[in-house]
Order: structure tokens, then sequence, then C-alpha cells
């Protein structure tokens, strides 16, 4: 006989509860218990009346008598904000979609926090207020169900500070308890999900398809993201961050990612299943999506472990510090990428240094990254890692990593010189056209690499791994396919120097190089 969860037995007595019982047809009366009915607070759900106060109302009834579930049924929910309030869940049925109103007085709207200083970050990453669905200081709260977020008019960015529209979807600051599990979420505007300062958080089986960030987790501890397909191709898809949003650095520590996808088909063609590619184009003319931590580096990313996701037409990892914070003890494994347009893997130590006056730079070290496979890359980048003078990537390992390129460079671009970009935004293809098609690896010490493959589908004239000041290189089982009279390494200023059991490369043990071609 077959065992049900208790999960189901719980949602089986809720639609038993709210359809099985006569007094819940009756709309003039409000419920005295969890679940709230939404529309039996004035709300219509017609997609054309904004329901915003009626909403709120049945979110202060449910606050009111300590807590409870706020139902969505089946319906179009034109609204402004809603605000959410501890021991409270939202839980949005199928068929129902809560619909980002028209920006209008009417549609009621909150207007972005005063007085608060941006000098460090963006204005949507200081603003939480100016959201469809927010919260601030609440603890235990959930949005929940198999309906839909639609931030249909929801803006995608800020012109200025003096621009008071309306742009996430979900925006939660200061919160603990918190959990998004099952909704979708289309057209979220600047960001689908923002999320500062937030502890025990978990989202999970959550399907979004946006027009810029899909989730920002920002400054939050022990996070579990799980079972998630993000779709945004004009920006990343999954992001964790540290900004001085906070007015305070606060690291993005304990966080799990693990069995989801990020993609960067045109905008909405992910949820309706046609997953379009036209080629628009988009900045640097191609998709973002990916899964990434920085840019914004204030307070650093600790104890992050990344597995079994799925990259699809859309930019690599990224792993970026930049602003003065560290970036340690990361784990990421089981990675599958196809059809990636700029580097797979990105690892970048920076000097942007958009921190508060005298803040050092930031350290990047201990960092795993084992079991990648990925298909068709992009031609001009390679892989690229990256520290500054002065200040290395330390003890990184790179395992059982398996890259096919598309190909195509030349022996002209083999000689070119990569600009430092200390100061620079971190992204691939501010660095150009790399000089090595497969890994470009700079300023790293104690680097370990072993098990790792690249090839090209069309023949590639650049080198398949540049090394420029590295110090303490330990490579095993490296191979690498290669045209005829071109190196497949090229070592400038690299010290303790070790490689063996590799193809085409014999054992080779140096203690100096400078120069040299492989």
């Amino acid at each position: 006989m077959k065992k049900h969860s208790p999960l189901f037995g719980i949602f089986f007595a809720f639609l038993l509860f709210f359809y099985g019982s006569p007094a819940r047809a009756d709309v003039g009366s409000a419920p005295e218990t969890s679940p709230y009915n939404v529309k039996l607070y004035g709300v219509t759900g017609d997609g054309k009346t904004i329901d915003t106060k009626g909403i709120n109302k049945a979110i202060d009834a449910a606050a009111a008598a300590g807590g409870g579930t706020v139902y969505f049924p089946a319906g179009n929910y034109l609204s402004g904000s809603i605000h959410l309030k501890s021991n409270i869940s939202l839980y949005i049925d199928q068929g129902a979609t809560i619909i980002a109103a028209p920006i209008a007085d009417e549609s009621g709207y909150d207007l972005p926090e005063e007085k608060i200083d941006n000098k460090y970050q963006d204005f949507g990453h200081r603003h939480w207020h100016n959201s469809l669905i927010w919260g601030e200081n609440l603890h235990d709260i959930s949005i929940l169900g198999p309906g839909t977020i639609w931030g249909k008019d929801l803006v995608r960015s800020n012109k200025g500070e003096d621009d008071k529209r309306p742009n996430k979807s979900i925006s939660l600051y200061l919160c603990r308890n918190v959990i998004i599990k099952d909704v979708s979420i289309l057209h979220g505007g600047w960001f689908g999900i923002l999320a500062t300062g937030i502890d025990n958080f978990t989202i999970d089986n959550v399907k979004m398809d946006t027009n810029r960030d899909g989730m920002d987790i920002d400054c939050c501890r022990n996070v579990r993201i799980s079972n998630c397909s993000v779709n945004s191709p004009y920006d990343d898809g999954i992001c964790l961050k540290s900004t001085f949003g906070l007015g305070f650095a606060r690291a993005t520590e304990n966080v799990t990612i693990t069995n989801c996808q990020v993609s960067g088909y045109d905008e909405g063609s992910f949820l309706d299943g046609t997953f379009k590619r036209n080629e628009k184009k988009y900045s640097d003319g191609n998709p973002t999506g990916r899964i990434k931590m920085g840019t914004e580096s204030n307070g650093g990313f600790k104890n992050v472990t990344i597995s079994n996701c799925v990259f699809d037409y859309c930019r690599g990892l990224a792993l970026e510090t930049v602003d003065g914070a560290l970036l340690e003890d990361v784990t990421i494994t089981n990675i599958t990428m196809r059809d990636i347009v700029n580097a797979p893997i990105f690892v970048r130590l920076g000097a942007r240094m958009r921190a508060p006056e005298g803040t050092p730079v930031g350290s990047l070290k201990r960092v795993i990254i084992s079991n990648v496979m990925c298909y068709n890359a992009d031609s001009k980048h390679g892989a690229i890692i990256s520290g500054i003078p002065g200040h290395d990537i330390e003890d990184l390992q790179l395992s059982n990593i398996r890259i096919y390129y598309k190909g195509g460079g030349t022996k002209e671009q083999s000689t070119r010189e990569v600009p430092g970009l200390e100061k620079e935004y971190p992204e691939p293809y501010r660095f150009g056209t790399m000089p090595s098609y497969g890994f470009f690896i700079r300023n790293v010490k104690a680097l370990k690499m072993n098990d790792v493959e690249v090839s090209y589908i069309d023949q590639d004239l650049r080198p398949a791994f540049i090394l420029d000041h590295v110090t303490g290189a330990d490579l095993q089982h490296i191979k690498a396919q290669k045209a005829a009279n071109t190196p497949t390494f090229v070592l400038n200023e690299v010290k303790d120097f070790n490689i063996n059991n590799s193809l085409p490369v014999s054992n080779t043990k140096l203690a100096n190089a400078n120069k040299k071609e492989l």
C-alpha cells in the first residue's frame, strides 16, 4: 500500500477545509482562522480591478490573529505593493497570478526609502519598498504555491534617485526564517528576488523567466537554493552578492545551490516552452544567465557549495571579489554547460574597491572546482583565472574538467598582451580576445590541476594554456588538443612548475620559467 507524505495529508486537509465548508462560499464574511481567502476581503481577481487594498487587508487580518496562510485562488490579481508580515504565508494556487499593476497613484505602490546612501552600490540594491511584494525586519514568512508572480509593469532599472518607479517582484530586508517555494516569476523587473540580510532562507522549485536579475542573495546566511530554473537573458540568473546595502560589510555565507538550471533564452520563451534563441543584442551581444558570486563584494563569501547544476546558452560560472572582501572555502562540483557564450570559468580577484576609503584589497583562496563538462564554449575567451600583482589567488584546485571550445583562434591573437584591468568592472569580455584558447591563468599561488582536458571544434592556433606570474603549479593528467607548430603551454614568470602524465607534454619540472614554451 502506497504511503503518502505528511505534506500530502496537510494539503488535502487544507482543500477539504476550504472547499468543503459551505461557510466559505459566503463572500460577505471574513474567516476567523487560516486560510484567509483574499476574495473574502474585497479582492476581485478579475485582472482589471486594482486589488492592492484587499490583499493587504487579508494579510493584516492574518497577522492580527497571530499568523496564517493568505490564500489566492485561481484568478488574476492586479496589485501594487503587498506588505508581508511575520508568521504569514502567501499561498498562490494553480491558475492564480499576482500581476504588477500599471504604475499609477491608485495602484498603491510604495515609494523607495528616503535618505539612503547609494555610494557603494546601485540604487536597486539599497531600496526595497518600491516592490510588488516586500517585507522588512520580519520572521517566519513564506511565499508558496504553484501560481505565478508577473511583474508586468515593473521597470528594469532606475534613471536616478528621483525616479520612484517600482522595480522588484519580491524584496526582503533583514528577515529570518524565510521560504519561497514552487512559484513561477515572469518578467520580474530589476530583480525577481532581492534578498538582503536574510538568515535561514530556503528557495526551492522556483521557476523564473525574467528581464534582468533572477535572484540576488545579498549579505545572507544559511541559504538553501535547490531545484530552481532561472532564465535571465539580460542579467545574472542566480547571483550571490555582499554589497554595502546594509550600511556595513556582511558576508554571504553558508550557502548551498544545488539541482538548478540557468539559461539565456529569449525572455518569456522558457516558461511557455518554446526556448527561443533569436540572437538578440544583449550586453556584449550575448545573453547572460549564469551563476555568479559578485560583482558587489564588500562583505565577501564564505562556505559556499554549488553542485549538480546546468548552464544552457548563457555565460559561464563566475567567481568575483573586487571590492575588498574575501572569497574563500568554496566547492563547486558536477556542472554541465552547453553553448556557453563567454568564459566557461571566470575566477577574478580585482581592486575596483567600490568600498569605504581605506578598505584593503580582498583575497580569493581555497576554491575547488571539479567534475565540469562544457560543450561549444565561445572561442574568444577560454577560461580566465586572474588575480592582480601583489594579490594572488591562492590554493585553487581544478579537477575532472572537460571543455570543448568552438576554436578558430589565430596566430596573431596568441601574441596579444592581456591588460590588467585591476580597477575595472570584472567581466570576461572586457579582457578582449585571449591569447590562449583553453586557460589563461595569471597571478595565482598554489594551483593544482588534475584530469583537465581542453579541445576545439575548429582549429585554433593559440596555445591551450598560458600561465603568467604563477607560483607553485602542480599539474597531473592534463590533455590538450594542439595545432602543428603551436605550443601547448606558455610560461611567463612561473616558479615551481611541475607537470606529469600529460599529453602532448612530457613530464617536466621547472624551478623558474620565463617566456618558455612546452
